[in-house]
């Protein structure tokens, strides 16, 4: 038996024009075109994550970066930065005081992605998965789901029925830990980026 869903197993919102909060948890809180942990002496922000959703620039200390859709940046505890200006993106920020990381039973890491930072709390990588393409039974722990492109999913998680997702792009979602089988049965190939908590 399938079940069809339309975001998956992720909590997400429709994503507004500017300054929206996208997703608020224990252990994140997502917003779209603002950036309230920027300035160092922000409350309640832990390490940061800027997600480029189109053309933006990022200046830290007077050097400005360049940023193009699915590009990241990535700032510790108490590092400042100005505001992004440009294109949409998201601010990720992680609570420092959150509960603790919730993990499958098993690990096992997914191939045909590509890790674009690991730290000591997180890593992030960009999920790859071309049209008919499938990822062998792997393992997520808790982790925040940004998707660049429009694609279907058919995914087995362990013990479940099968699951097709209709993947949309510019939502953010909070996914739970899961170990599962993924097939892309899109059109387009899967892009998105991921930042997947450690647990400790």
């Amino acid at each position: 038996m399938r079940t069809v869903l339309a975001l998956g197993l992720m909590l997400a919102l429709p994503q507004g024009q500017g300054g929206a909060v996208a997703l608020d948890n224990a252990w994140v809180r997502v917003t779209r075109n603002a950036a309230p942990c920027a300035s160092a002496r922000a409350a309640g922000c832990g390490h940061r994550v800027i997600v480029a959703l189109g053309d933006t620039e990022v200046r830290v200390g007077g050097t400005a970066r360049g940023m193009t859709r699915g590009d990241i940046a990535v700032f510790a505890p108490g590092e400042a930065h100005e505001p992004p200006t440009g294109g949409p993106f998201f601010e990720v920020a992680l609570k420092p005081d959150h509960p603790p990381i919730q993990s499958p039973p098993e690990h096992i890491a997914p191939d045909k992605n590509v890790v674009r930072y690991d730290g000591e709390r997180f890593f992030i990588f960009e999920e790859r998965l071309d049209p008919g393409e499938t990822r062998a039974r792997h393992s997520h722990n808790q982790r925040v789901v940004m998707q660049l492109n429009r694609t279907r999913l058919e995914q087995w998680p362990d013990g479940q029925p099968a699951i097709i997702r209709d993947i949309e792009p510019d939502r953010v979602g909070f996914n739970e830990p899961v170990i599962h089988v993924v097939k892309n049965v899109g059109d387009l190939p899967l892009r998105g980026i991921v930042i997947e908590l450690k647990s400790r």
